[in-house]
């Protein structure tokens, strides 16, 4: 059974994580993915712990699957040609340089469009986008979460600003340049021509904030922390068990007479100050108050339990152990075993996207530095002394 995306090739100069996290999922869903890396050290992810599995980062390890690594020195011209051949019979072109780098080289995108490949689909992601007065800096997630509005936004109400746990402005600029990827993919199969596209951290981290942008459009209100509670819907939160803390979705009437129903309150369903929508988010502190004293009597387990029974949405806050291991994320086969080339089994998360005709394919394990040199080279043309010379001169490199 072919893979959705079989036939796709994408030549990925882009390393850390938000470019790495977009070609894992275009390889995932069967995309020919080449690595070029850096043949010192390679991408630099690669050094990113503790912890590390028998010298090999968990942390790379994690987003580079499907993919073949070329450790290659674009600096020397022999590299860069070699670069520039493997551009010329590509689909995708993405790489995470600072705006401006790889004009330099003659592999801007005018340069690779009108001399190299004019059916190029050229994807640059970069930490505030390629114009602007901060297009020459330096993007890291932290910065974007920071001036995006995302920490701004996070943590216990008038507590101090709080980066969100997982790396948000990375993560969904890549999901967003896989996106537009496919998209400029679907447009040149009607077209036949190519174009470039770009997101940033910046942007990426500002898309999220679709209900504090929308409250300031409409009010000039600056939102702030408001721990797990939702900004336009009560009660929507995670509230103080007996044993832990659950999560509670009751964010429409039916579901708020629920709860009332199942922690016996029917009363505050007529209560004056809980009465609608409204009138709970005008009375959220005294609402909040109330429901914790309740759910403080029993066991988070047993809460699941008595809500889900009820018909009110509700969920467990799991730590990484208990997520891992849930019946739920067995079921579904979320995590799943690579065979890497030098550590034997190890552990991945699943593509989070199933095809009914299509299914994932976990095609290639996270790659060594430089493993598949000879192979992609080979496929470029090159013989056995010439790929010889090249390791001789140090313009591709292999780890051991």
């Amino acid at each position: 059974m072919n893979n959705i995306l079989d036939g796709l090739k994408v030549i990925d100069c882009t390393q850390i994580l938000a470019g790495p996290f977009c070609t894992m999922m275009l390889g995932d869903m069967g995309a020919d993915i080449i690595k070029i890396e850096k043949p010192n050290g390679g991408d630099d992810i690669r050094r990113f712990g503790p912890p590390f599995i028998d010298g090999e980062s968990a942390a790379f390890l994690m987003i580079n699957r499907n993919k073949k690594s070329l450790a290659l020195n674009m600096k020397d011209p022999k590299g860069l040609k070699i670069l520039t051949d493997l551009i010329k019979g590509a689909d995708v072109f993405i790489q995470n340089f600072r705006p401006g780098s790889l004009e330099k080289m003659g592999l801007g995108f005018d340069d690779v469009i009108n001399t190299i490949n004019s059916k190029i689909i050229y994807c640059s992601i970069s930490g505030f986008g390629t114009t602007g007065p901060y297009k020459d800096r330096p993007g890291f997630d932290l910065i974007a979460q920071g001036m995006s509005g995302l920490m701004s936004l996070t943590g216990t109400p008038n507590g101090e600003p709080v980066k969100i746990g997982v790396p948000i402005c990375d993560l969904n600029a890549g999901s967003y340049a896989a996106m537009g990827i496919l998209a400029a993919y679907i447009k040149r199969m009607k077209t036949n021509k190519g174009q470039f596209i770009e997101t940033s951290l910046l942007e990426s981290g500002l898309s999220y904030t679709i209900w504090e942008s929308g409250i300031y459009f409409a009010t000039k209100e600056i939102s702030s922390q408001s721990g797990t509670a939702h900004r336009l819907s009560a009660p929507y939160q995670a509230f103080k068990t007996n044993d832990g803390y659950i999560n509670i979705g009751a964010a429409n009437q039916a579901n708020w007479e629920k709860l009332c129903h199942a922690i016996n309150k029917p009363e505050f369903i007529t209560k004056e100050e809980y009465l609608d929508n409204s009138s709970r988010m005008e009375n959220i502190d005294q609402l909040v108050n109330l429901l914790n004293q309740e759910f403080e009597l029993r066991t988070t387990s047993e809460w699941v339990e008595i809500l889900i029974s009820a018909g009110v949405p509700c969920g467990p806050i799991l730590n990484m152990h208990e997520v891992l291991n849930h019946e739920q994320i067995k079921d579904r086969e979320t995590v799943i075993d690579l065979n890497h080339t030098k550590l034997g089994k190890i552990q991945n998360l699943s593509f989070p996207i199933k095809f009914s005709e299509n299914p994932q394919s976990l095609k290639l394990p996270p790659p060594l530095l430089g493993e598949h040199n000879d192979e992609i080279l080979k496929d470029l043309g090159y013989s056995d002394k010439e790929i010889s010379e090249l390791k001789s001169e140090s313009v591709i490199t292999q780890s051991n």
